[in-house]
Parts: C-alpha cells; structure tokens; sequence
C-alpha cells in the first residue's frame, strides 16, 4: 500500500470499527441480559462458580498495553493463579471441569464470552479484525524470535486465524496466517482489504450464531 492508502484504510477501518461494535452491542444486547442472569444462576447453584460476572487479562495491541474484557468463564481461583503465574488464562479453558457451568453449556458454545470487547473496540483498545491480542509474555517471546509485528498494528476481535485454521490462536499455523494477513495489508487496495475484513467478520458471526464452540 502506498502512503495515502494506508491513511485512507485506517480511517475507514476506524469508522467501521465504531459503527459496526455499537450496532453489534445493540443487537447482542437481548444476549447481554441472558447472559447476566444465567451467569447469576450458575453462581447462585455452585458455589465454586462465584466471583465476578466480567475478567480483565493484560494483552498487546499496537505495542501497548490494554486489559481486554471478556465474561468469566473459568472458576476464579484458577484466574488467580494464572495471574500469579503469567500465564494465558485460556489454558484452563481446554478442561471443560475449570469451567463454570454457566462457561461450559452456554458462553463457550457461542463464543459469547468474548462480546465485552465489542466495548475494548469502542474504547479504541482493538479493532474488529486483525491478529488476535496476545497476553504480555507471549509478545515478548514472538519478539525474541523475531516477530515484531504485534508492536505495530492494531490487534482485533476476530482475524483469520478464527475462520482459518480450526481453534484459535493457541493452536500452531495460527501465527502463520497472521503473518498472511499482514502481507494482504501490504499488498491489497483499500476496498479489496475492507471487503476481506468484513469476509472474516461475517465468518465470524457466523460460526458464533450457528453455536460451534464447545459442545457436551
């Protein structure tokens, strides 16, 4: 991309960022309040399941730092204990009994426990679609390797490793078709890049809507 490219796609990707995560607040606002109080029953039955309704976990945007907000999935003790340890909280997650049950048979199927970063969107921590944000020590050792490009662009709620390659970011190619996509910034015209994200955004909606997370 030349230089006034780039700006125009930034602007443009920032206006859609704002436009789209309020227009998707507002049509997932009916899963917010289910979400409220199925988590509210889950904690009112199981008492391990208590703690907060929301988590925070430091992650790497644009080489800043940033807490991304997430509903709470996995019992708090052991978000403690990742915590202490830096660890990335999502390890718990692959053992369906850290869950909570409220996590297991309801967020992570519809991948609903990541909507409250639709507000980290708003806020301007992330974007809709880019690599995923990883946690503080895992950039550090992309770094030592090499790969500095988690300091220099805008990390996303979704990316093609979501609808790419089977799981997420914690699966290995993950890395590799985020490097793909940073060649089709660099290659791609602005319209051809914005339809392209919006390709992996609907995927996204749609694996979510049609309940491809975890299933018991």
């Amino acid at each position: 991309m030349q230089q006034q490219e780039i700006v125009t796609y930034s602007g443009l990707k920032w206006l859609t960022d704002k436009c789209l995560a309020l227009s998707l607040i507002l049509l997932f606002s009916p899963v917010f309040v289910s979400t409220f109080i199925i988590m509210g029953i889950s904690m009112l039955m199981r008492p391990q399941d208590r703690g907060p309704w929301f988590y925070r976990e430091r992650r790497i945007s644009q080489g800043g730092e940033f807490d991304i907000l997430k509903f709470r999935v996995v019992r708090q003790d052991l978000l403690e204990r990742a915590e202490q340890e830096g660890k990335y909280s999502r390890i718990y997650e692959a053992d369906v009994e850290n869950l909570t049950w409220a996590g297991r048979y309801f967020l992570k199927r519809w991948y609903f426990d990541e909507l409250p970063q639709l507000f980290n969107i708003l806020k301007g921590d992330m974007s809709l679609v880019g690599p995923r944000p990883l946690i503080v020590s895992e950039v550090r050792a992309q770094i030592q390797r090499g790969f500095i490009y988690r300091n220099l662009i805008v990390a996303g709620w979704t990316g093609p490793a979501q609808v790419g390659v089977k799981g997420d970011d914690l699966q290995s190619g993950a890395e590799t078709i985020d490097l793909e996509y940073l060649d089709y910034c660099r290659d791609w015209s602005v319209w051809k890049l914005w339809c392209y994200d919006m390709k992996i955004l609907y995927e996204t909606l749609r694996v979510m809507l049609m309940g491809k997370g975890l299933k018991y």
